[in-house]
């Protein structure tokens, strides 16, 4: 599913924490992934501090009366036919009390899932390279297969509903569930029945590897056009794509293309530093609020070797969290004009807390708004022009909506 988290407090230890969208993690749905990951993930500057965020739950009791809960935990103990565990009890319990929210963006991680969460950072991790949500009927889909990895080279696309795992039905699964099945060491293998398309059943059999995806590429095409895919958003991706944005403009490329299509989102400061390579300093990005209030804004800070040059960015269904935040940024801001397809629609922000034994609560903290406004949560991103790719024209490995933008940057047409 994805996510942006708008903090990653440190622990005691004193060891710097990472900070994290939406996806993004990835945001999208992003998004526990399998990339497995889940992301869409965002981190902001700092502006949006905890002072400010006041607690609409003033209502409930300093503390839980667990009577209840030791009365069940007694039961099972007392009458369950098999093994127990301790931590997987604790662990149950505690993912119990966020589940209990019904966001599915608010979540508990034990402390192998935390580590998991936070390697996604670095760009690096052991699953098939495919984010993973849930549909509006709750059906397990795929959100973003990432570029280069064994769910992309296997076949796998946006959309696709996970049917089974291994032979097991994903009915009444979760994306945490979802997640733990399809994960495993690198060399094992995974068997998804996929549905696309509401007909058609396909069977694809994958082999789990560990995955480090570069999040930014670029080339200078034959026509002076600069063309930079941002696959999410990581700790490097900032470095990276000023680096980009620079080899661009030493070339004195006629336009810029920025492919954002199936990114499941990262770290919303990412989100903000690619944003500024287009806009002046104090250019809004994004604002933060809960409720009617606004309690944040992130702004642009003024590293704008690309501002002029015409752009167009591409987006589709698995553009989440904080590729959603920069779509619509650059969009608002009048920098650039979208094609491709309607994007996820990730519009809340998280924070990741530390617990004790390395566990983590990830819990909702704000909605993000676009410049213009609007929240794009459960409705997406819509492209200026819409422009959509089958199935026969990926397998032949024809891209209609990156030759549409190519156009546009060429020609403003």
């Amino acid at each position: 599913m994805a996510y942006a988290v708008k903090h990653k407090h440190s622990d005691d230890s004193g060891k710097k924490q990472p900070l994290w969208w939406r996806a993004t993690k990835v945001a999208s749905c992003i998004l526990v992934v399998v990339i497995v990951f889940g992301f869409g993930v965002g981190v902001g500057n700092g502006r949006l501090s905890l002072a400010a965020l006041q607690s609409q739950n003033k209502q409930l009791p300093a503390q839980l009366n667990y009577a209840t809960v030791n009365q069940l935990y007694t039961a099972l103990k007392n009458n369950y036919d098999g093994q127990l565990d301790e931590t997987k009890l604790l662990d149950g319990m505690k993912g119990g009390l966020l589940t209990a929210t019904g966001d599915p963006y608010t979540e508990y991680f034990s402390a192998a899932d935390a580590k998991d969460f936070n390697n996604l950072l670095q760009g690096t991790f052991n699953g098939i390279g495919a984010e993973l949500g849930q549909d509006a009927n709750g059906n397990v889909e795929i959100i973003a297969p990432i570029d280069g990895t064994p769910a992309a080279k296997a076949g796998l696309r946006p959309q696709d509903l996970i049917e089974s795992i291994n032979g097991q039905s994903t009915a009444g699964l979760n994306v945490d569930e979802a997640v733990s099945k399809i994960r495993g060491p690198k060399g094992t293998q995974v068997t998804l029945k996929i549905v696309r398309g509401k007909t058609q059943e396909l069977t694809f059999t994958i082999t789990r590897d560990n995955i480090t995806v570069p999040s930014v590429k670029w080339s200078i095409l034959d026509n002076n056009i600069g063309y930079m895919q941002i696959t999410q958003f990581t700790d490097d991706t900032a470095s990276l794509a000023r680096q980009a944005a620079q080899d661009f403009k030493d070339h004195g490329v006629q336009g810029v293309v920025l492919d954002l299509r199936g990114n499941p989102g990262g770290l919303v400061t990412a989100a903000v530093n690619v944003v500024s390579l287009w806009l002046p300093e104090g250019k809004t990005v994004m604002t933060e609020r809960r409720g009617n209030n606004t309690v944040g804004t992130e702004v642009s800070n003024g590293l704008d070797p690309l501002d002029g040059i015409r752009t167009a960015v591409l987006i589709d269904g698995g553009s989440a969290s904080a590729a959603e935040i920069t779509a619509g940024a650059l969009h608002d801001n009048n920098v650039a004009t979208l094609f491709g397809t309607q994007s996820f629609g990730k519009g809340s922000e998280q924070n990741v807390i530390p617990l004790a034994g390395g566990a983590e609560a990830k819990i909702t903290i704000a909605r993000w708004y676009r410049p213009n406004g609007q929240n794009i949560d459960k409705k997406g991103i819509a492209p200026d022009r819409v422009v959509k790719i089958t199935d026969d024209q990926i397998k032949s490995k024809q891209d209609p909506q990156k030759d549409a933008a190519i156009q546009f940057a060429l020609t403003g047409k």
